[in-house]
């Protein structure tokens, strides 16, 4: 999937609660690949992990793979982002 397809309008743009778990995804792979910004893991995961929440099955694969490059600790802050995202989203 090309960043190209997405509704969003730059790599940065702020997502919200209404935000699509696709959309959600898509950020998730501008992080992981490093599309228009440095390559994130723990961001790619936070946003992995919250298009997961939504039902989107691609990403739990793919915050699953991404797993396997990271710490517990890096793991653990990108869970903690994804709690902190989601309380200032509802």
């Amino acid at each position: 999937m090309a960043f190209a397809e997405s509704k969003l309008e730059s790599p940065c743009e702020e997502l919200g609660p209404e935000s699509a778990a696709e959309d959600l995804y898509r950020m998730g792979l501008v992080y992981s690949t490093g599309l228009g910004v440095p390559v994130d893991y723990v961001m790619a995961h936070k946003w992995f992990n919250l298009a997961a929440l939504r039902g989107y099955s691609d990403a739990k694969q793919s915050r699953k793979e991404l797993s396997d490059y990271m710490s517990s600790d890096e793991i653990a802050t990108a869970q903690k982002a994804a709690r902190e995202w989601l309380s200032l989203a509802n």
